[in-house]
């Protein structure tokens, strides 16, 4: 058995099998591409909710994992060389968990570069612009009388959407096959209805962006994972 005690997020949140991945996370859009990997891959592993409140996120114990102070984390009891392992950046776990697995990264070394290409756009892009076009929609920044910097986010969001469109023309999934670059991209696309902005940035005018979500939400995988860790409890 893995003996994580020289982990100290363990002793804020137990593991109760310390021989599976140890998954830190908030079903939050970047929470759920991680639980959804776990799920789309088979891997076995122990979610540990982990709200966003500072007390939970700038705990000491959680900043020993991710100095950060961002949701997901892991710990993989059987890392590299058999020696456990903790990672932050939900991109970076994505990377690692698929390599581990041996799918949903490409079977060639070109599909990968392709795979992660697309990953990264996600991860530069499309998280960011839309997370800041959030916080100008429904929180904090919707007092801010400026239409400034609500409209440069709104701008980059249509570019953004218009590239996955784009993209998607004849493809059912962004890189070729299914992969973690979906994982990764369908749930931040999710998002925009969160945020209450699909009227916003015209969304109805990209027309091979909600089938795109309706296939990803379709997969038994991505239902069982959207709300692990639950968003309760």
């Amino acid at each position: 058995m893995a003996d994580l005690s020289r982990f100290p997020i363990t002793r804020r949140w137990p593991p109760a099998d310390p021989g599976v991945i140890q998954l830190y996370s908030f079903p939050t859009p970047n929470g759920v591409k991680v639980s959804t990997a776990l799920e789309e891959l088979g891997l076995p592993y122990e979610p540990h909710r982990v709200p966003l409140g500072d007390e939970y996120v700038r705990s000491p114990e959680f900043l020993s994992l991710n100095p950060n102070n961002k949701i997901p984390a892991i710990i993989d009891p059987d890392g590299p060389g058999g020696e456990p392992i903790g990672l932050f950046e939900s991109g970076a776990i994505l990377i690692y968990l698929a390599e581990k697995a041996g799918k949903l990264i490409g079977s060639t070394p070109a599909e990968r570069a392709h795979v992660i290409q697309w990953l990264m756009f996600q991860m530069g892009g499309v998280g960011p612009m839309l997370g800041q076009l959030g916080f100008f929609v429904k929180f904090g920044g919707a007092e801010i009388e400026d239409p400034i910097p609500r409209d440069r986010y709104v701008a980059e969001a249509r570019r953004l959407l218009n590239v996955v469109n784009g993209q998607l023309d004849g493809r059912d999934w962004i890189a070729g096959d299914y992969s973690i670059a979906d994982i990764a991209l369908a749930p931040w696309l999710n998002a925009l209805d969160f945020y209450g902005a699909r009227d916003l940035v015209g969304w109805s005018e990209f027309e091979r962006l909600q089938p795109y979500l309706d296939r990803f939400y379709a997969r038994p995988a991505v239902d069982r994972a959207k709300n692990i860790p639950p968003r309760e409890g």
